[in-house]
């Protein structure tokens, strides 16, 4: 299982939201590369980067974090929050990002979100469903579409996308646990996609059970910024992904 930190970015620092609320937001550092070149330490080759200042104002913001990023770190990044458009697109690519994710693009502009597949190809752009109450969310999470989870992934199977990440809102930043039930009932229903979990992970028993459950990844955020899950963790997995073994 591909295990993916995430770094969330608010006026260029590194920061995580409880459930989307951008009124429950801590800091958690004023330099996000410090905080990627950790990653980098801890045998890490993955990051999901979001800008959220993006994903509200609906256009790509903090590209320069990307650039920052990717210019001092072999991170592979996947990219996230504000692309809605061909200019955003390209932007996130030449600052860096190996891949993006779109949610809201693929919501309400399906038609240019099939043209980045076919441009760019299923190995470079991530569908990114995430929901509240069973409806996908979109522009930051702010409002809800008439969309499920289903739907939305339906509607992109013949345009041959292959990953996805999957967020149930009510679970991120809250500590709780992942939705086990929502991704089993996901893997079952479209066994040839692979989903990433993101949101609720709290502990290592947690990324455990989302590999013997068969997830293809998982983006860990708040449990490494409150150290529930320790960077030697992370450096556990990253080294021997094959034998996980839990630090009493």
């Amino acid at each position: 299982m591909e295990i993916i930190p995430a770094i969330d970015i608010i006026g260029g620092q590194c920061v995580r939201l409880t459930q989307g609320d951008y009124s429950r937001m801590t800091v958690y550092a004023k330099n996000p590369l410090d905080v990627a070149k950790q990653f980098c330490d801890a045998g890490i080759g993955r990051l999901h980067l979001v800008d959220l200042d993006g994903a509200k104002a609906g256009h790509i913001i903090n590209y320069k974090t990307i650039e920052l990023i990717a210019g001092h770190t072999p991170l592979v990044i996947d990219f996230g929050g504000g692309l809605n458009s061909h200019d955003d697109l390209k932007i996130a690519f030449n600052s860096g990002a190996q891949m993006v994710t779109g949610g809201s693009i693929a919501v309400r502009q399906p038609e240019m979100f099939r043209q980045w597949l076919k441009d760019f190809g299923p190995e470079k752009i991530i569908l990114g469903a995430d929901a509240r109450n069973g409806k996908i969310a979109i522009k930051g999470w702010q409002e809800e579409s008439e969309l499920t989870i289903n739907q939305l992934i339906d509607s992109y199977k013949a345009d041959g996308i292959d990953k996805i990440i999957c967020t149930d809102i009510s679970k991120d930043g809250a500590m709780k646990g992942p939705s086990f039930e929502l991704y089993n009932n996901l893997m079952k229903d479209f066994p040839e996609q692979k989903f990433i979990a993101s949101g609720g992970i709290s502990c290592f028993d947690d990324v455990l059970k989302l590999k013997v459950n068969g997830m293809y990844g998982a983006i860990i955020g708040k449990a490494i910024y409150e150290k529930t899950i320790t960077m030697k963790q992370l450096e556990q997995l990253a080294v021997n992904n094959e034998q996980l073994t839990i630090e009493n």
